[in-house]
Formats: C-alpha cells, structure tokens, sequence
C-alpha cells in the first residue's frame, strides 16, 4: 500500500505543478472535479467497504480455506469464476471484495478467476449489452469468453504458487 500511496501522491503532484505551469486555474479546476466525484461515489464506497468488513468478519477463515483456499484447486477457480460473474456493480465493488477474499485466505488463482469473472461474464451486464448489442451478438460473447476466468485462474494458480492439480 505504501508503494501504491508515494506512487499516486508523485502522479498528483506532477499533474498540479503541470497544470498549474499551463493555467494557474487549472489545479483549483481539477481539485474540484476530482472532489466533486468524490461526493458521487463515496456512498458507494461506503456501502462496498461495509461489505467488506461484514465478510471478513461473519464468514469464517476456515470456510474461505476449505471452498476457495490455495488446497481448493479447481473448485475454487470455478467458485471464483461464478462469483465474478454474479458480483454487481463496478470496480469500486468488485476489488474490496477481492481484496477482502484474498486475505481471508483465498488461493491467487481464484481471485484471479473472480477478476476476470467480473470483468468478462457480468450477469448484471447483460441487459444493457442485450439492448444496445442485441441477443446474437451478446450470446456469442459470452461463449467466447466463458472459458477465459477459469483459464486465467488456473495460469495465475500454476505460475504464482507452482502447484499442480
């Protein structure tokens, strides 16, 4: 995390003093802009980090082990495919609960798979994909990448924790 925070704070601060270097309003613009997202998606994140701490918190380690732990093997990858897809909401929602997943015990190769299940299989998606992309196109799609969380997972399981199934 602390990698992640002198990274941003470096980003933020080259992006400050470049605009203020081409417009002094610049960076009073962008704070602005950035805080008034801010305001938009802070329930969000409230709600999804509530989440967060409930799971780690009701859902037993034991359990996490057992279904979606390194020893699961493909159980797991599947688990976390299927949990991917069925996860609502975006970014905000999906990577708290991976997180959360992850150090509760969860195997890499299941997050993995829950990642890629999320951003390639959204059940919540397909309405709006149907809508706008239509029925053929949409199912054609989601056979195509159907395969793709669970194959990801087990790449991500092999290469990280050189086991085999």
């Amino acid at each position: 995390m602390k990698t992640a925070y002198i990274s941003m704070s470096v980003i933020a601060a080259f992006l400050l003093v470049l605009g203020y270097t081409l417009d002094s309003s610049i960076p009073a613009r962008g704070l602005k802009t950035g805080f008034d997202f801010l305001i938009k998606i802070f329930p969000i994140l409230l709600l999804a980090f509530t989440i967060v701490g409930m799971m780690q918190v009701l859902i037993p380690q034991e359990l996490v082990l057992k279904w979606v732990g390194e020893g699961s093997g493909l159980k797991g990858i599947f688990i976390g495919s299927a949990a991917g897809a069925l996860t609502p909401g975006g970014p905000f929602v999906c990577f708290p609960i991976a997180a959360s997943i992850y150090q509760s015990g969860a195997g890499i190769g299941t997050i993995v798979a829950y990642i890629a299940g999320w951003g390639l299989l959204s059940l919540t998606r397909l309405p709006f994909e149907i809508t706008f992309l239509g029925v053929k196109f949409v199912a054609i799609r989601v056979l195509a990448t159907l395969i793709l969380p669970p194959v990801a997972g087990i790449i991500a399981h092999i290469l990280f924790q050189k086991q085999t199934f």
